[in-house]
């Protein structure tokens, strides 16, 4: 069975949108593992704008799953995740100003950098996974960066699966196939719900975890968040 973390970002927006602690998501991020999430994501960004640096760190104690932390690896994050010590950092190239990420690293242009980063977090026993858009070439780039798994940006597979799910879902299979030649473990994310996510999860092999936050918590303002995580670990088993 696919992993499933859940991003709990929006639930941080929504707090901040009103300012107090309503809701709470320390709560939140104990209640989706009571409810069966196998890890919580969170996304800390440098303006703040939904999980903030404190939230991490009250977090770190109360998560009994995996705890992944994505984001920019500025200098500021990177003391975060060394000090916090997460299950797992993914690495993706969003500039501060954008709403979420959208692309995938260029991973010749960064090489140098996405190395060093990738030394630092498993010296620190940290396992690494870099957010790439999904082609052999770049499966192969991130292998030689020494990363533990590699994140497939799953944006476009939804904006064409209700077209053609099959043509939609063909440069997955072939990157989950790359990484399996090189070693890499294999997550994906972005956009997935319910609709999509089953055809996914039957077609792209090897497949270990999904992280998925913004369509699972607008799912729950209507279902409840323990059907909705309930409904999204149906479409992995």
């Amino acid at each position: 069975m696919v992993n499933l973390s859940v991003n709990i970002n929006k639930v941080a927006t929504l707090r901040n949108a009103r300012g107090g602690n309503i809701p709470n998501v320390e709560s939140v991020a104990i209640d989706c593992e009571n409810f069966g999430a196998d890890g919580i994501t969170v996304h800390p960004r440098p303006d703040a704008r939904h999980i903030r640096y404190d939230d991490v760190f009250a977090l770190r104690p109360l998560i009994r799953t995996e705890f992944n932390i994505e984001g920019y690896p500025s200098e500021d994050f990177m003391k975060l995740v060394l000090q916090v010590k997460p299950t797992q950092v993914t690495l993706v190239p969003d500039a501060p100003e954008e709403l979420t990420s959208s692309h995938g690293w260029d991973i010749e242009g960064h090489f140098e950098f996405l190395t060093g980063i990738v030394d630092r977090l498993k010296e620190a026993g940290i396992r690494t996974s870099i957010f790439i858009d999904a082609t052999e070439e770049r499966v192969r780039q991130a292998a030689k960066t020494g990363t533990d798994r590699v994140e497939l940006y799953t944006g476009p597979y939804a904006a064409q699966f209700a077209e053609d799910p099959e043509t939609a879902v063909a440069p997955y299979v072939t990157a989950a196939q790359a990484a399996r030649k090189v070693g890499l473990g294999l997550n994906a994310g972005h956009d997935l719900n319910l609709d999509n996510l089953q055809y996914f999860k039957e077609h792209v092999p090897y497949l270990q975890e999904v992280s998925i936050g913004h369509s699972l918590i607008s799912d729950s303002l209507y279902m409840g968040l323990e059907q909705a995580i309930k409904m999204y670990k149906q479409c992995l088993k």
